[in-house]
């Protein structure tokens, strides 16, 4: 089970170049607000090519600290130029420059009253460039930015969530115990991707069913479970609340009442925000830039504009 994305739009898929790197994916953590005073150092830091797992490697050997004392706020792409926020002990903070390096720079210091924990973040900003767009689909990509505006989108997870190597069965494999990984950070990734294979393949199901009541957002169904008013979807696991009723009925074929990892609730739809955009006529480049909430995805963004899954 690896469902492709459904999107909402109607328009003809719209062709372009997208590729991650460090030029043409840009994102940059909008943090929550520091103490100022506490325990520990605050980093920001802008790295291109190099994983959180990377950077949490390097700073780790660089400062003789256990990596399960730096905290971080997100994870970011490996393929980008990316700026996020790494907690140290306050102890170590005089070392802090031996992190530098070709790929990785701290750019500012803060001191905070608590290690920064994963979600620690208000928001992530992008930049992103799409090339090769055609003049005569400008306007459409306008048109279609305009309504996600209005009408928000669907916050599937991205491809990015599943390795290139990582397929369902050897996830479930290792939810099951007929598999185990020395690497527990790799566990978590593969367990989180089991979760997330059937979150997507709910929403699929949710937007099918949305479709074809002529909806431009998700239909709301008796028994649905709301934060914020959006409504929300299963990760699976123990201590997480189920859906009721209606809605039941099309979640309880996308669970795992015997997975023991904890499980959560995730919003369905999500809103961009602060979209402004910048068409160079003469290299047919497209950059955009955009907010979105923490754990979601910029791809799927782009995804919704070019109404087609977009290969890693």
């Amino acid at each position: 089970m690896n469902p492709k994305r459904i999107f909402l739009q109607s328009h003809q898929p719209i062709k372009f170049t997208f590729k991650q790197n460090r030029y043409d994916f840009i994102v940059e953590e909008l943090p929550i607000r520091f103490s100022n005073s506490g325990n520990f150092m605050v980093l920001k830091i802008q790295k291109e090519y190099t994983s959180t797992w990377d950077l949490i490697h390097h700073i780790s050997n660089k400062l003789n600290i256990k990596q399960n004392t730096i905290g971080y706020a997100g994870l970011k792409d490996k393929n980008s130029t990316s700026i996020q926020y790494i907690s140290i002990p306050i102890g170590k903070s005089r070392d802090f420059k031996d992190i530098n390096s070709k790929l990785i720079k701290v750019l500012e210091t803060y001191q905070h009253n608590k290690q920064l924990q994963l979600g620690d973040l208000v928001a992530n900003r992008f930049s992103i460039t799409l090339k090769d767009v055609e003049q005569d689909d400008i306007v459409q990509i306008y048109r279609v930015i305009s309504q996600i505006q209005k009408n928000g989108m669907p916050n599937y997870f991205g491809y990015q969530r599943f390795g290139e190597d990582t397929t369902f069965q050897k996830c479930k494999e290792l939810v099951y115990g007929e598999l185990s990984y020395p690497d527990k950070k790799l566990e978590r990734l593969l367990i989180n991707a089991y979760q997330s294979y059937f979150f997507n393949a709910w929403l699929n199901k949710r937007i099918l069913l949305s479709k074809a009541q002529n909806k431009n957002k998700l239909l709301q169904l008796d028994g649905d479970i709301l934060n914020n008013n959006i409504i929300t979807g299963l990760l699976p696991g123990r201590k997480v609340k189920r859906a009721t009723k209606e809605a039941r009925e099309i979640e309880k074929e996308f669970d795992d009442m015997f997975m023991h990892q904890k499980g959560s609730r995730r919003d369905a739809w999500i809103f961009p925000k602060n979209i402004s955009n910048k068409y160079i006529e003469d290299k047919k480049w497209l950059v955009l830039n955009f907010d979105m909430p923490k754990s979601s995805y910029a791809t799927v963004f782009i995804e919704n504009i070019a109404n087609q899954n977009l290969k890693r």
